[in-house]
């Protein structure tokens, strides 16, 4: 008897993956409009 993929097991890893890459993007694009928003009211502030 030959041993069997798990498809379903690969198939939740790799939506996990994406879910993990997505949302490390989203923090990432967070990140970057916090400090643009930052450098800007220091601007002002000046």
């Amino acid at each position: 008897m030959l041993a069997r993929d798990n498809y379903s097991y690969q198939k939740h890893q790799k939506e996990l993956a994406k879910k993990k890459k997505k949302e490390e993007k989203k923090q990432s694009k967070l990140g970057k409009k916090n400090m643009l928003a930052k450098a800007d009211s220091e601007k002002t502030s000046d």
